[in-house]
């Protein structure tokens, strides 16, 4: 069966966790490692012969112009993520269409390909930010991959759909791709990769996956380039910003390179109905 593998391309210092008015202005000053750490997961796709989706930010797309083609000459697919990395809860209707406008601009004409997808910065589109979904069709987008059926403190939509489906908009059809998910005693649980594909041990990891592949949902994962980077400078934030971020770096490497040998994965657009 056929899965979805993406990576949202990212630098490790812009993570809504240790987000704050003072370290963003500083963006520009800190140590880039988003390009290197891209490449690593390039190169294990390339092993494995496997493409992928890249939701990639605007930001980080006009600083790392090589890296773009690179991403398209490997046969993969270009998606966005924003431009700035600011969660949707926290703009308005003008801002936020001004963000997602611009950053398909720049991946499109530095990668040279349509862009179709979204996924908003840490999957911020909730049930106070649906109004995001219309502006997203009008700007352009054929899919998004924001929703996560789930209940977290800066995301999810408890009860949606986890399936992929179309959703309808007042501009329009959309069609909505949520990370995976799977139910377990009652529970949803997120097991579509990033915290929890570090969190949880590979083994019991696989065997939910294996569950909703069995189910015949595809497995739609996700993964950020600053989680194969264990060496990152570290943050000053929270304790509990500290264990998600930082928790198991050492070990995605490895689990991503299990992950693609135990399942079929392609770009997201391979799923999308016609």
């Amino acid at each position: 069966m056929m899965h979805a593998i993406s990576f949202d391309i990212e630098e490790h210092f812009q993570v809504a966790a240790f987000d704050c008015v003072a370290r963003r202005r500083h963006w520009n000053t800190q140590e880039s490692r988003v390009e290197r750490n891209t490449q690593v997961i390039l190169d294990v796709l390339e092993e494995r012969g496997i493409k992928a989706t890249m939701f990639i930010l605007g930001w980080v797309a006009e600083r790392n112009k090589d890296l773009v083609k690179r991403i398209v000459d490997g046969g993969h697919e270009l998606a966005s993520h924003g431009y700035g990395h600011e969660l949707i809860t926290g703009q308005s209707q003008k801002t936020f269409r001004e963000d997602v406008s611009r950053a398909k601009k720049i991946i499109e004409d530095i990668g040279g390909k349509s862009v179709l997808g979204y996924r908003a910065p840490t999957f911020s589109i909730t049930k106070e930010t649906e109004w995001a979904l219309p502006i997203l069709v009008e700007e352009g987008y054929r899919y998004d991959s924001s929703i996560v059926p789930i209940v977290h403190d800066y995301y999810g939509i408890p009860g949606a759909n986890p399936s992929i489906h179309t959703l309808a908009t007042d501009s329009g059809p959309i069609i909505e791709v949520p990370p995976s998910t799977c139910k377990l005693a009652g529970f949803t649980l997120p097991i579509a990769g990033g915290g929890y594909f570090r969190l949880f041990p590979y083994p019991i990891l696989k065997k939910l996956l294996s569950r909703v592949e069995a189910q015949g949902q595809p497995l739609i994962m996700y993964l950020h380039p600053w989680e194969l980077d264990p060496g990152q400078p570290r943050m000053r934030g929270s304790a509990l910003s500290k264990f998600r971020h930082y928790l198991n770096l050492d070990k995605v490497h490895g689990r991503l390179s299990q992950l693609l040998k135990d399942f079929s994965f392609g770009p997201i657009q391979a799923l999308l109905p016609s």
